[in-house]
């Protein structure tokens, strides 16, 4: 099969590849379309020391399952990137993207989605309804991400609440807050991608034109700058919640007397739930799909990388069907 394989430092589309096989209660997923993520980015970079197939956000269809219930077979699917052991209190909990000995795909300990195939286990995969095209759906994985934040944090309606950063994170939150009763205003530095978010009702601010204040009730730090969180830092009215959702490690010092001074609860928000974000996207119509900067033939998977790697692009796609 064909397969986008990062080994030995080395990008490649592999044509020969070895399709999975599947061990008890899996299933093969013939992939349709796979994203290209900011983290795959990184892993091309040396991140994590990753060797094989890259990518974690997919939709496919089922074409066979090993265990008794074949009810998946001819499904649309999505996939968790996380696959925990079901055996410890994280599983337990239903948090199974925090198990100490989870699977993540196309990151840690098993082959990613840019593949003409792959296995999944069964408990880790939803059926896409019938109003989600395959372009909105395959970008469930950072919607969820976004979503993450609202079953954190309670946000009310007189709440102030500013995100900064419109890249696709960024605007995946602006997505998944827009149908939310709250004062919600977008800040980021590119006229084009705040315009997606415009359309969603929500009210945007380059950043050259943006006041420095402290008034925000719920600052969203989403700019994957090293400076992000000092900017969040200081808009962040006294006993206010700052939310962090970009994973930029900075070795420069941080000044955190103002989280002691003010009162500030510093949130950590990574991976969501892929239930509650399929309900989500299905129930309220939105222009997510508008994300999506251009969509690649499988063949053309390592033109794909480098058109991603452009200033301004937001999500690309790889076509396997």
């Amino acid at each position: 099969m064909r397969a986008v394989e990062f080994r030995d430092n080395e990008l490649k589309l592999n044509k020969n590849y070895e399709k999975p096989t599947l061990a008890p209660n899996e299933a093969m997923v013939r992939i349709k379309y796979a994203g290209i993520c900011n983290t795959d980015m990184e892993l091309i970079k040396g991140y994590m020391g990753f060797n094989g197939i890259l990518g974690h956000e997919f939709v496919g269809v089922v074409e066979d399952v090993n265990s008794d219930d074949k009810s998946l077979i001819g499904k649309r699917v999505v996939g968790e990137i996380s696959a925990g052991c079901n055996n410890c209190e994280w599983c337990a909990k239903g948090l199974q993207r925090h198990c100490p000995n989870r699977k993540t795909i196309g990151i840690w300990r098993k082959d990613g989605c840019m593949a003409d195939y792959i296995n999944m286990p069964v408990e880790t995969l939803f059926v896409v309804p019938d109003n989600l095209s395959d372009e909105e759906i395959v970008l469930v994985e950072p919607f969820a991400a976004a979503l993450e934040i609202l079953e954190q944090l309670h946000i009310k309606p007189m709440d102030r609440v500013v995100i900064l950063g419109d890249g696709k994170l960024g605007l995946s939150i602006a997505f998944a807050l827009s149908k939310i009763p709250c004062f919600l205003t977008m800040v980021g530095k590119h006229s084009d991608k705040l315009a997606i978010a415009e359309k969603e009702n929500v009210d945007t601010v380059l950043f050259k034109d943006f006041k420095i204040e402290k008034e925000y009730d719920v600052v969203i730090e989403a700019t994957g700058s090293v400076n992000g969180f000092e900017t969040a830092l200081a808009l962040t009215k006294p006993r206010g919640v700052l939310v962090l959702k970009s994973t930029v490690a900075a070795d420069k010092p941080l000044n955190l007397a103002p989280v002691v001074i003010d009162e500030i609860t510093v949130l950590g928000s990574r991976c969501g739930q892929f239930k509650p974000a399929i309900n989500y996207l299905s129930k309220n119509k939105m222009g997510i799909k508008s994300m999506v900067s251009k969509i690649f033939k499988a063949d053309d998977a390592l033109d794909a990388f480098e058109y991603a790697k452009q200033k301004g692009v937001l999500k690309v796609l790889i076509d396997f069907s």
